[in-house]
């Protein structure tokens, strides 16, 4: 039985966290969410209410932010009871090649994903161990954290340390009450194209991502994804992978990681290449470009209507999940 008990749900106010907070209300949780945008939040708040009858408690936190996560965790806990079910699923994607990116854009990764992800854990194991149903901790990963992908590798080295974070949890609370689920799901339809942060040549790299991850055969439905997630956090599960995909491409790499290391450089060379100029040449890049820009400011009608046909799955999602708005940029 879960009437009653307490879960948060960092990053939760859009895409795959929002839905994962519904299924949580479902569920009979008394949820509250944590997000960087007060409006957003308030978006959140009536989504969830509208679908499952039950009111989310929004609250502003900057999961970079070691103190405010601390707070936000222990004002929870006071307010509910206790704290029962907690998930971290804050994020940043940026896409671009690694040298284009910069070193800024991995440090914007390792704070927002995993500092995020580290601050969460650690303010809430101590709820979670006094949790009477017996405390249940989630950690979304990715795939990307199994496997490096190319233009992504601030996103890949972020999720390999969170994966990392959650094993080592794993390992320290064996026999306790406390069980640690890291998540790696593979692409999902959840509209966060529009969302996530371009570099190198921003129109080219936001057009092969947005068509890649709405494609039917390769991305997964965002709903049926965060149902998995709960489902897996609940029964106390210590890995999930998600997307035929992404467990064909864990598994090959665990056996054959040359063999995929060269497969994935292969598909590196398709990708658009980085500018070759001379702010590049001189180390001054460009700042990234959210998608939400990109979208708007396509050159064409043209390309931005053969952008939009080849991920109309995907666009579909971000109208559904409160991704239509502009989030808090982090890189750009």
């Amino acid at each position: 039985m879960t009437d009653g008990l307490s879960a948060l749900v960092t990053g939760g106010s859009r895409g795959l966290g929002l839905l994962m907070t519904a299924q949580l209300a479902r569920r009979g949780y008394r949820v509250t969410v944590l997000a960087r945008d007060a409006d957003e939040l308030d978006r959140a708040v009536t989504w969830v209410r509208d679908r499952t009858g039950s009111t989310p408690r929004p609250m502003v936190c900057d999961v970079r932010h070691e103190r405010a996560v601390t707070a936000a965790v222990r004002q929870t806990a006071e307010q509910e009871g206790g704290l029962d079910l907690v998930i971290a699923n804050a994020g940043v994607i940026q896409v671009a090649p690694a040298e284009t990116a910069g070193t800024q854009a991995f440090k914007d990764a390792m704070e927002t994903i995993f500092a995020g992800a580290l601050h969460t854990a650690l303010a809430a194991l101590p709820y979670l161990r006094r949790s009477p149903a017996g405390g249940r901790l989630g950690l979304v990963c990715s795939v990307g954290g199994l496997l490096a992908v190319p233009h992504l590798v601030p996103y890949s080295c972020a999720k390999a340390a969170v994966r990392a974070l959650g094993e080592g949890l794993q390992e320290e609370t064996a026999g306790s009450a406390v069980s640690v689920t890291t998540v790696h799901p593979g692409l999902m339809r959840t509209g966060s194209h529009l969302q996530a942060e371009f570099g190198g040549r921003p129109q080219a790299e936001f057009a092969w991502f947005s068509a890649l991850a709405g494609m039917p055969l390769l991305s997964m439905n965002a709903e049926r994804a965060a149902e998995k997630i709960v489902r897996a956090v609940e029964h106390r599960r210590t890995r999930l992978v998600l997307t035929p995909a992404a467990r064909t491409g864990a598994m090959v790499h665990a056996v054959a990681p040359r063999l995929v290391t060269r497969a994935s450089g292969l598909a590196a060379r398709v990708l658009p290449t980085p500018p070759d100029d001379a702010a590049e040449r001189t180390g001054e890049r460009a700042a990234m470009m959210q998608g939400h820009a990109l979208d708007a400011s396509a050159r064409s009608v043209w390309a931005r209507t053969l952008r939009r046909a080849a991920s109309v799955l995907n666009d579909r999602a971000a109208r559904r999940y409160n991704q239509r708005w502009a989030g808090p940029p982090t890189s750009a």
